[in-house]
């Protein structure tokens, strides 16, 4: 007997059976077109009606995806499920010794079957009805589903190459809501570059001054009603979509933690951008990473966070050669991108002279984060050392607090080296003189002393 999961997995496998079936009953009938100049159907191969309740019904009602729509995701999703679909289009022009320009596709590396193109899509919709062709092309468009719920891609990362050249990827979230109908959020990877963050503390966890804390009640409220307040005032036609924050100070004093923290709150993720990933010695190529993030955030209510912004976010230079052009262009793309992102947006460094003054133009919040005082500090050390029974009686705090100036994240790792060392010793306290090896450690990456 099967079991509910089993149930459910045999609906969505019952549903890409039938669309399959129907990609291949449609690829059919447009070569007996081609090659044997039989008429085509008015009104084309209809598509089947798919079982409610299954992945794919569920996506084509949300994406209001039409017959070409259908078809074109399908033809995105045949190498997964069903490579051998396509081995028609393996035929070769006995005249040119070659497979046919209008079929499109490549090859893999490592799958022998026929991997489709945007030009197979064009084949299989227009054949040679130029108009209908034309007409295709606004399934790749920004706003179309496909590309705002990620769900098929065009890769056009070579210029020079015709439009319709590129290979037709289905990413694989969509593959893998279609397969199990549940829906796993981008993670990642070379195609995706950035990483979602989350934690485990909250808000009494943060130690922040609290002018700090006003602007940061500022940035919560954008997150809870931003967009409606802006409409009601009737400032939505006057106003940017979006926010766009600075944050900026010396490392560890919780620029990340915070950003976490709004988007925990306000129930969105939070993306971290690697911007190791994204900037590349290749023209355009930093352009493309970016926009692979941008393009799938824009309709997701993501906030994106750039941590150490200054490598991308910086000043531009004095145009003395291709490479300062270059670099220049990419802060240009960068800027509208960020502009006309309707979400929220924070940029995090550690100087605030060292970004670019244009982004400073279009920054909503500008947030320093100071090394915390002695009254703060103490409260932090309390806040990670809240079990009495871990800390040697010789310990003083207030007298930790008071003498040395670090900052929480730099406390972590104090806390971290001390820990350790306690359990090398198998002590079950740590002791003030594992916190003072801690200190040294920590105080010596700054060039000072205990």
């Amino acid at each position: 007997m099967s079991t509910g999961a089993e149930a459910t997995y045999l609906q969505h496998a019952e549903a890409l059976r039938l669309e399959l079936d129907w990609l291949e009953t449609v690829l059919d009938s447009r070569l007996k077109v081609h090659f044997e100049s039989q008429p085509e159907p008015a009104d084309g191969v209809p598509p089947p009606a798919l079982p409610a309740g299954s992945a794919l019904a569920d996506l084509v009602a949300q994406a209001g995806l039409d017959r070409d729509g259908r078809l074109v995701l399908a033809l995105a999703l045949a190498p997964h499920m069903r490579p051998a679909a396509l081995d028609l289009l393996f035929v070769r022009n006995n005249n040119l010794e070659r497979g046919f320009t209008e079929f499109g596709g490549w090859r893999g590396q490592r799958h022998g079957g026929f991997l489709p193109t945007g030009e197979t899509a064009a084949f299989l919709l227009a054949a040679g009805d130029l108009a209908r062709r034309i007409a295709m092309l606004a399934l790749f468009e920004p706003q179309h589903a496909f590309a705002r719920l990620n769900l098929v891609r065009l890769d056009s990362d070579n210029e020079v190459e015709p439009q319709l050249s590129g290979p037709l990827l289905l990413s694989a979230e969509a593959l893998q809501r279609l397969q199990t109908g549940v829906w796993h959020k981008p993670d990642y990877n070379s195609q995706f570059p950035a990483k979602r963050i989350s934690t485990a503390l909250d808000w009494q966890d943060l130690v922040l001054a609290p002018d700090v804390m006003d602007e940061i009640k500022v940035i919560q409220t954008w997150l809870r009603q931003g967009p409606d307040l802006m409409r009601e005032w009737g400032l939505d036609k006057a106003v940017k979509p979006g926010y766009r924050c600075l944050f900026y100070g010396p490392p560890g004093t919780g620029k990340t933690l915070t950003a976490t923290l709004l988007g925990k709150e306000a129930e969105v993720d939070v993306y971290r951008i690697d911007l190791s990933m994204v900037v590349s010695k290749y023209i355009g190529e930093t352009e493309k990473n970016l926009a692979r993030v941008f393009d799938q955030a824009q309709s997701r209510h993501w906030i994106l966070f750039f941590d150490e912004a200054d490598a991308l976010f910086g000043k531009r230079a004095a145009t003395q050669n291709s490479n300062d052009r270059h670099a220049n262009q990419e802060i240009a793309y960068l800027l509208q991108r960020v502009e006309d992102f309707p979400g929220v947006v924070i940029l995090a460094s550690n100087l605030r002279a060292n970004i670019d003054e244009a982004f400073s133009r279009r920054f909503q919040s500008m947030v320093y984060f100071p090394m915390p005082d002695a009254s703060q500090r103490l409260r932090l050390w309390r806040g990670m050392l809240a079990d009495p029974a871990r800390l040697a009686p010789e310990i003083d705090l207030v007298e930790l607090a008071d003498r040395y100036e670090l900052s929480g994240g730099a406390m972590v790792n104090v806390l971290r080296f001390a820990a350790l060392q306690a359990a090398q010793e198998a002590l079950p306290r740590i002791t003030a003189v594992h916190l003072r090896q801690g200190l040294a450690k920590e105080l010596h990456k700054e060039g000072r002393t205990v």
